[in-house]
């Protein structure tokens, strides 16, 4: 989970864990600039399940601000990241899955920046899209980045 996270306390945890639905897991990070005093930028990837498609995994990469702010958690992330999502597993649709829906989201500065990952699903094509956005609560970025994965039979399943 991010530094930030930790540094603000339990009661901002709780909150982002709702709004995303889903914690990721860190997967590993390479530091992409040496700070002298504090923590380095670095670029992390983080995996995580899709909570209401099972046999979905993402991963998403994020630059992460070092520094000072950024290693108590006070420096606000760029808006640069990568997303992959692919079938790990059979993939089993529930009845009622919600045709947009969010499935991951992280807080990228102290207060009023999120990367978000939305599901939606493509039916006439057959596939689940996965679109990873960052947004403020003023003003949106327009980075984005995004992933398919069609539903298709898993081992004989």
């Amino acid at each position: 989970m991010r530094t930030t996270l930790r540094w603000c306390g339990p009661l901002l945890a709780a909150l982002s864990l709702g709004a995303g639905g889903v914690r990721a897991e860190e997967v590993g990070c390479v530091t992409t600039t040496w700070k002298l005093i504090g923590a380095n930028h670095k670029i992390c990837v983080d995996a995580f399940d899709d909570p209401k498609v099972a046999g979905v995994t993402c991963h998403v990469s994020q630059a992460r601000t070092g520094g000072i702010a950024g290693g108590l958690g006070l420096a606000e992330d760029p808006s640069q990241f990568s997303l992959a999502c692919r079938q790990t597993g059979p993939i089993s649709l529930p009845a009622n899955l919600p045709e947009n829906d969010t499935v991951f989201a992280e807080d990228t500065s102290l207060l009023f920046k999120t990367t978000k990952v939305v599901r939606m699903l493509d039916r006439k094509h057959n596939t689940l899209v996965y679109l990873a956005i960052s947004r403020r609560i003023i003003e949106g970025a327009p980075a984005n980045s995004v992933s398919t994965v069609p539903i298709m039979p898993w081992g004989g399943k």
